[in-house]
């Protein structure tokens, strides 16, 4: 188990950019490092670590992990690459169970958990990485609003951050909880 997650933590380690880098440098700055920050807090633990609520939350370090690691295959396979989710998220029906990553993630061995979310978020940086080149921040996503209206890589990024930022302060408090783990950043 800790071997698996070294590789995480190893594999999410950042560079810290310049302070007068460009913008898409920046926005990859924040990603990375909201990433290495989930990661340290949800490795390193056992099923049963993993999945201890903190009441009355029923939310979970392992329901973190498979919910972000739908939300990264999701913004890449409908706003980056057009292409539709692999296994497991194509095999669930979301109308009727709509919160099936963060149920079923229970279910999931750790090291399958940990190697899911890492391969997940490995496709998202290929993706953007070959938007980013194609175009930069400016460049338009797949994605189409209702208002017909397609958000470009800036936002795409930004609203990904959103979602780690606020899933690293529930990963901090859960983690606490299960071994007292504090911090902000990994140890380097």
């Amino acid at each position: 188990m800790r071997d698996m997650t070294e590789k995480i933590v190893l594999s999410t380690k950042i560079h810290e950019p310049s302070m007068t880098a460009g913008e898409a440098e920046m926005l990859l700055f924040a990603l990375e490092r909201s990433r290495a920050q989930f990661a340290w807090k949800v490795g390193g633990l056992d099923a049963a670590g993993l999945n201890r609520p903190h009441p009355p939350s029923t939310m979970t370090l392992a329901g973190l992990v498979k919910h972000l690691a739908l939300v990264e295959d999701y913004y890449t396979a409908r706003d980056l690459t057009g292409e539709p989710m692999g296994a497991p998220w194509n095999a669930v029906d979301w109308a009727a169970e709509p919160d099936w990553a963060w149920r079923s993630a229970a279910d999931d061995p750790p090291e399958e958990l940990y190697a899911l979310w890492q391969a997940a978020a490995e496709r998202t940086g290929a993706a953007v990485a070959k938007a980013l080149a194609d175009g930069g921040p400016d460049r338009p996503t797949r994605f189409v609003t209702g208002s017909g209206e397609s958000p470009n890589l800036r936002r795409l990024l930004v609203d990904l951050h959103d979602e780690y930022a606020r899933h690293v302060g529930h990963a901090d408090l859960l983690r606490e909880a299960v071994d007292g783990l504090v911090g902000e950043d990994p140890p380097q």
